[in-house]
């Protein structure tokens, strides 16, 4: 059998990794089927870890495991992932790197208990010490060939910072470390490259990236689009509504802003178009609702489970916490995109454009059984590392047993294996690189004095903190991953948040939610200029239409701040108040943004002025605030209505009479 170059056609779904900046063109005939071993290799080494198997008596120490994974999808990235961007092949520079890293790990995983015992994080011989020194590089180029530029400098500056700590000015200053020991540290010590980050990738991750990618080869993708579309589709600006649900459902999935908008777009946009919605309108909408999907529960991408290490608390609290926040978000968007359709005459897709509920659900229902059998585990069981291998085994049993409809066979199962493989190794290259950030920093003892620093310079005062937070958040979520951008932040601000008083998952989750604000904030809206290519629109102009729509991405941390009670922290009472008024809130300002509310008609400036001063009174958490809101809103409602008769009302559609389509 020949190796595919092309993605498996299961399904007619657009499959995880079918866009171009993640799966790999270079992977064909002999680096395909290395690609494909390692992968094998790198999947069974983390069942046997996960599940305690002892396959073949193989029961390596922790860190053992973790340089084998290491040194197997490092590998496994220099061979997908080119030197110079437009590398087509694999280069014999590739395959030198790709042995040299797989070859050092095994070194690494024979010598494990030997690197702890004789504390070669502090000294090691000059055998050992090279060889750290040529790992620390090789992380580097990983990192290099899967981030940005700028993430690989900030990187590289951090890296280094051991050898001129002892140089920095105040808060700054920190231990100063020779040349041989700042390699060791970072490559035998347990706060690097092998630290909280990638034993939360390797621990816990790799059943989260087979999950994905099983569902999105078999499927899954075009499944969640016929899904939201038999659901939504005949309602008032369904196509809007129908990108808003399956790009949410498949972008907690994906865990990528930029990538979900390359595939869900590129179906989602054009319909939207078709059916009225501006361009500029349309490429914000598939934006945000695929932004989201990154801070959409059950899964929310790697950042999410790292949080719940460095909090030291169960992947169902932040879980948990998470969900309330996220569903504002997406009603909001729900809400925004009626509202433009009742006030412009929009209506929905054609009946023939529909499709069948129930025959989807027939030949697709297994993928929400999916969800919810996750879900399940996730949160009753608690077993967050071998709840995604139990579903996507069910979800593989599915298709082979429907294999001559799906037309899933062993060459779809072998792109399949490889796209795994794949994922994890642009994972594992990044955090490889952004570990030596985190290594750095303890190694150092800046990590603690920048934080304590910080909340003297501010006086204890909670909101310069959280303006610094959100500044420094937004200027590194530029360039970074999310998962970089929390990681760093989570070291340095996350302490002095909670030591003002912050609750400790407001404050995580306060940073996580604005390292994800640069995907829909101009001048660099990576998620907004994607969707701009799709749309055949002005970038800038879809990024700043991105940002309104989107808005509530950047409130939305305030609040929780400000309000525990929205990620389910208090007493039950307190919290069913907090998501009343927070859903009254969001139905104001959404009214207020796109100038109509049900029942009242297209609203006059005066009154989209005062529903908007009404939603953001209802957010604050008082009870005196929530009284001035409601009885605002009220008066504005009235008005509005006594008026409406002297005003032109939305272009009526079929659809217009119920508020609810």
């Amino acid at each position: 059998m020949n190796p595919p170059n092309e993605a498996p056609a299961a399904g007619n779904a657009p499959a995880a990794f079918d866009d171009p900046e993640a799966r790999s063109v270079r992977l064909r005939g002999a680096s395909f089927w290395a690609a494909f071993v390692l992968s094998v290799v790198g999947l069974l080494a983390s069942i046997n870890q996960i599940f305690n198997l002892g396959l073949f008596g193989f029961r390596p120490v922790s860190t053992g495991y973790y340089y084998l994974m290491i040194g197997v999808f490092l590998a496994l990235g220099f061979l997908a992932f080119p030197a110079r961007k437009g590398q087509t092949r694999v280069r014999w520079y590739d395959w030198l790197l790709a042995a040299l890293v797989l070859g050092a790990s095994l070194w690494m995983l024979a010598n494990a208990q030997n690197i702890i015992d004789r504390g070669w994080n502090l000294e090691a011989p000059l055998a050992p010490t090279v060889l750290a020194g040529v790992y620390v590089l090789l992380a580097l180029e990983g990192l290099r060939r899967t981030g940005e530029w700028i993430l690989f400098f900030f990187c590289l500056v951090l890296a280094a910072y051991p050898l001129y700590a002892g140089h920095m000015p105040g808060f700054l200053w920190g231990v100063e470390l020779g040349l041989a020991q700042t390699v060791t540290e970072h490559t035998y010590g347990l706060e690097s490259i092998i630290g909280i980050p990638m034993q939360v990738v390797v621990d816990t991750l790799v059943g989260f990236i087979v999950f994905g990618v099983v569902l999105a080869n078999t499927g899954g993708g075009a499944f969640f689009m016929d899904f939201a579309g038999a659901l939504l589709g005949r309602a008032r600006g369904g196509p809007a509504k129908v990108a808003i649900l399956s790009s949410g459902l498949f972008g907690m999935l994906s865990g990528s802003p930029t990538s979900n908008v390359l595939t869900t777009g590129t179906i989602t946009i054009p319909t939207m178009k078709r059916c009225g919605y501006p361009a500029t309108y349309a490429g914000a909408v598939e934006a945000c609702a695929s932004t989201g999907g990154a801070i959409m529960p059950p899964v929310m991408g790697a950042a999410a489970f790292i949080m719940a290490s460095f909090l030291n608390v169960p992947y169902a609290e932040v879980v948990t916490a998470a969900f309330l926040p996220a569903i504002l978000y997406y009603l909001a968007l729900m809400l925004q995109t009626d509202f433009y359709a009742a006030r412009n005459g929009l209506s929905g897709m054609r009946s023939d454009e529909v499709p069948k509920l129930w025959t989807t659900l027939k030949t697709g229902g297994h993928y929400i059984a999916a969800l919810i059998i996750l879900t399940y585990l996730l949160l009753a069981w608690r077993i967050e590392a071998a709840a995604p291998f139990w579903v996507s085994l069910f979800l593989l049993a599915v298709t082979l047993a429907r294999a001559r409809q799906t037309g899933f066979n062993l060459r779809a199962f072998c792109q399949l294996v490889v796209d795994v493989g794949q994922g994890l190794a642009q994972l594992v290259c990044l955090i490889a690189g952004i570990g030596l950030i985190i290594g750095a920093m303890s190694v150092t003892g800046v990590a603690n004095s920048f934080s304590r620093e910080l909340v003297q310079y501010a006086g204890g005062n909670v909101w310069l903190l959280l303006a610094a937070g959100a500044a420094t958040s937004f200027v590194l979520g530029m360039g970074m991953t999310a998962s970089a951008c929390y990681i760093f932040l989570a070291i340095v601000l996350a302490p002095a948040l909670i030591e003002v008083g912050i609750d400790p998952m407001a404050a995580h989750l306060y940073i996580l939610y604005w390292g994800m604000v640069s995907f829909i904030t101009p001048p660099v809206a990576l998620a907004a200029i994607a969707a701009a290519m799709i749309a055949k629109a002005n970038a800038m102009a879809v990024a700043f239409k991105t940002l309104r729509i989107g808005s509530l991405l950047l409130l939305l941390p305030v609040l929780f701040v400000l309000q525990p009670a929205l990620i389910m922290k208090g007493e039950l009472s307190t919290v069913v108040q907090a998501c009343v008024t927070a859903t009254i809130a969001v139905v104001l300002l959404a009214s207020a943004f796109e100038g109509y509310l049900w029942r009242v008609g297209v609203l006059a400036a005066w009154a989209r002025i005062g529903l908007g001063v009404a939603g953001l009174l209802l957010f604050i958490p008082e009870s005196y605030t929530d009284i001035a809101g409601l009885t605002i809103a009220a008066v504005v409602v009235v008005l509005a209505l006594l008026t409406s008769a002297r005003r032109p009302q939305a272009v009526q559609t079929s659809n217009h009479s119920d508020p609810s389509r």
